[in-house]
């Protein structure tokens, strides 16, 4: 029978609190990346480009909303030295800081109207700063939580940090969507869309208080006592955990499900030169919808990956999603809207999630925590990186006009995901791995019958503790 404490960090554990500060830390700081993606399709070609080519505004506004794609390596390397260096606490108070203030400015900036080309050049800017601090927050948020969380229950408490990114993106919907439906357009488009950008202010002074609460992880904590921190942590992930980092970047490119979903899928139903017709509307809420059924499905797939493992949620995950991707497609194809809502909502909502909720474990898992955050960071964001590119790539290959683009794109989107569940299936299973031998290959994880009991034991401990 192995001996827990020779392998687990001692300390004080906060893992409801840890949970609870990724959790509403995600949620503040992808409503503020989110609103402006709504903005940048709504509003700023108007306000923020030369309206002599509405076109071309529209093109403009949208490439500012991928330049925060763009932002997110980089922001991964500075942000994942900084938080194997300096903590995992600190990292998150600079990305919430660095997010919150660069959202309230670009709710302060003048217009095209009122400064000419120094408002779009401000804009992009803006959104590079909101690229390069979100590109910390997963990573940090995710190594916080688990670094806190009982052996046995990682996987539960870690998957809080994704669905609150889910729930930013609904808040984000739910201030931005009533704002422009019911003030009156002139109004909107004059002031009222600034509103959910200040708002951000709330964002800082809650980050904070809850955040602040929050204890260094023990196992950073003992890392720095009795190792110290590596003064170059990339280098040191780069040399020893490549191999995982590669994996990473390809399992990452499963973000291709939202991008079918909510991108590509959009444009081909409701885009005139489609020829498919849906009305816009409908398309707004597929998104809201989507990330509903996300937030209640989350735990419990974390949790199912605290029972039967880390590997195969993922790979049942991307397998499925990729498949239902043809279904979805084909749906939007013969003009049945019910069924393309169905398929999506299936698709993104319930059979993604068997990834999106395992990553936050998953990911941090293959890395020692030396190095975790700047080797999660710079993977994972590298692999998103890579498929913000993909709704080009779909356009070009499957353009309106062309034939059989369900079955092209739904091709594409499944080998995508064939790609992302090998690199999982390659990887060594990290669950039953005790925390200070995560990051080593040869580590022994605990014989099943063991775990379950210790597992059971801790389910038992937090359910005494409530009592």
């Amino acid at each position: 029978m192995s001996n827990p404490t020779a392998h687990e960090p001692k300390g004080k554990h906060q893992s409801r609190k840890a949970a609870a500060s990724g959790w509403i830390g995600s949620a503040l700081e992808y409503y503020d990346f989110f609103i402006y993606a709504t903005a940048a399709s709504l509003i700023f070609p108007q306000i923020f480009f030369p309206s002599t080519n509405p076109r071309i505004a529209i093109i403009a506004s949208l490439a500012t909303y991928g330049v925060g794609y763009v932002a997110r390596p980089i922001g991964a390397f500075v942000l994942g030295h900084w938080g194997d260096t300096r903590g995992r606490k600190n990292v998150l108070l600079m990305c919430m800081f660095l997010m919150g203030f660069s959202t309230i400015a670009v709710g302060l900036l003048p217009t095209y109207a009122q400064v000419g080309l120094w408002a779009p050049a401000l804009l992009v800017l803006l959104r590079l700063v909101q690229g390069f601090a979100v590109a910390g927050e997963i990573a940090g948020a995710s190594s916080m939580i688990l670094e806190h969380a009982p052996f046995g229950r990682r996987g539960f408490f870690a998957s809080f940090s994704l669905q609150g990114v889910q729930a930013g993106q609904i808040l984000a919907a739910a201030v931005f969507l009533p704002l422009a439906h019911y003030m009156p357009e002139d109004a909107f488009l004059s002031w009222g869309w600034r509103i959910p950008f200040l708002l951000s202010f709330i964002v800082i002074v809650a980050g904070y208080i809850i955040r602040r609460e929050v204890d260094e992880t023990p196992a950073f904590a003992e890392v720095d006592k009795q190792q110290g921190v590596p003064k170059a942590p990339i280098i040191q992930a780069f040399t020893n955990s490549w191999r995982d980092m590669i994996r990473v970047v390809c399992a990452a490119l499963m973000n291709v499900i939202p991008v079918v979903a909510t991108v590509f899928g959009a444009a081909y139903a409701v885009q005139p030169a489609y020829g498919i017709g849906f009305q816009k509307d409908i398309y707004l809420w597929i998104p809201v919808l989507g990330n509903i059924l996300a937030v209640i499905v989350i735990p419990f797939v974390g949790n199912l990956s605290d029972k039967v493992g880390r590997k195969p949620p993922i790979v049942i995950g991307a397998l499925g999603a990729g498949l239902l991707s043809f279904g979805y497609l084909y749906a939007i194809s013969i003009h049945n809207v019910p069924l393309a809502i169905g398929m999506s909502l299936l698709m993104w909502g319930i059979v993604y999630q068997g990834y999106n909720a395992v990553f936050p474990s998953f990911y941090p898992e293959l890395f020692p925590t030396r190095t975790r955050c700047s080797a999660m960071a710079i993977s994972q964001n590298i692999g998103t990186a890579i498929t913000a590119l993909l709704p080009a790539l779909f356009v070009a290959v499957a353009p309106p006009g062309a034939s059989n683009i369900p079955l092209i794109i739904g091709t594409l989107t499944f080998g995508i995901t064939i790609i992302s569940a090998l690199a999982v299936l390659s990887a060594r299973e990290t669950y039953r791995v005790h925390m200070n031998d995560l990051g080593d290959p040869n580590a022994v994880p605990v014989p099943k019958p063991e775990y379950e009991r210790m597992r059971a034991q801790t389910l038992a401990d937090a359910r005494l503790a409530r009592a």
